[in-house]
């Protein structure tokens, strides 16, 4: 489903129609979001001892807890986090959450690499995971890499979640190829949910070089792998952050790349603009 502007009313039409539609898709698979129920589970890992104190910090940014709400997560689900990186951010809430009821693949990096970032990236991120095995000890690590998308058999997860990643993919040029694999591995009506550093849309860059990527490359990829926007969210909004940084995205904290050339005027910005999207793998109709 593609946005476009078609006139007032049938602009007014159309979000009343997609926030309906949202609505009952949350109310179907979510109820326990409705009542509260998952949120106090959810709100119990965001807030446990796993979690190191820096990763908190950047809580304030990221919102855990309204973006992973958003998407409808549940404690019986099986979900799958694509690129989790070495720090697995999203992973230290994920894995305890999902630890009794569901499954949950972490999509990281290819142990069989050739280059050195990977290898010592994905060392890190399963050094984390061995370290804690009363938490992450049910973990199923994947792959995920331009050579091997082994993410989750193909028709199982009822979610596929990825936060900043795509403007790597379409980097190393191969983010059909990674949209196409969160497909397969997705139930019909599952749900890909995508958190991504969000570039004004006279500012696409194909490469995607300074971190950001336009909500409409976001879409078109989506689209191009067979999936439909959902919907769409202001959650992890930033409207301080001008987005023209010398050094890109890593400009902004917490990457910081100037040092402390400026650091008091990016802390002050903040992390970056987000888009949140979130796709369904359309229900085949019956013949």
């Amino acid at each position: 489903m593609r946005l476009f502007k078609v006139g007032e009313e049938n602009e007014m039409k159309f979000r009343y129609h997609m926030a309906a539609t949202s609505a009952l898709l949350l109310a179907i698979v979510s109820p326990a979001v409705a009542d509260g129920g998952m949120d106090g589970a959810l709100q119990a890992a965001i807030d446990g001892d796993q979690r190191s104190t820096e990763h908190k910090a950047r809580d304030q940014y990221r919102h855990p807890l309204e973006t992973l709400s958003w998407f409808g997560i549940q404690p019986n689900m099986t979900v799958v986090e694509v690129s989790p990186g070495g720090k697995g951010w999203y992973t230290e809430i994920l894995a305890p959450y999902l630890r009794d009821q569901g499954t949950f693949y972490a999509a990281s990096y290819n142990p069989n690499s050739e280059i050195d970032y990977y290898l010592r990236n994905g060392k890190k991120f399963s050094d984390k995971l061995a370290a804690s095995p009363d938490v992450y000890d049910k973990v199923v690590v994947s792959v995920m890499s331009k050579e091997l998308m082994d993410i989750a058999p193909d028709g199982s997860a009822d979610r596929v979640l990825t936060f900043r990643n795509v403007h790597n993919w379409m980097k190393g040029r191969y983010a059909d190829a990674v949209f196409g694999a969160m497909f397969s591995a997705l139930k019909p009506g599952g749900i890909l949910g995508l958190v991504e550093h969000r570039a004004a849309e006279d500012k696409a860059d194909p490469k995607g070089v300074s971190g950001y990527v336009t909500e409409s490359q976001a879409v078109a990829l989506a689209e191009r792998a067979g999936f439909k926007l959902l919907d769409k969210s202001e959650i992890n909004a930033n409207p301080k952050d001008p987005k023209d940084h010398p050094k890109g995205v890593w400009t902004l904290p917490p990457s910081y790349r100037l040092g402390e050339t400026d650091r008091e005027k990016y802390a002050a910005i903040g992390e970056s603009d987000r888009m949140t999207l979130k796709f369904v793998k359309p229900v085949p109709a019956k013949k």
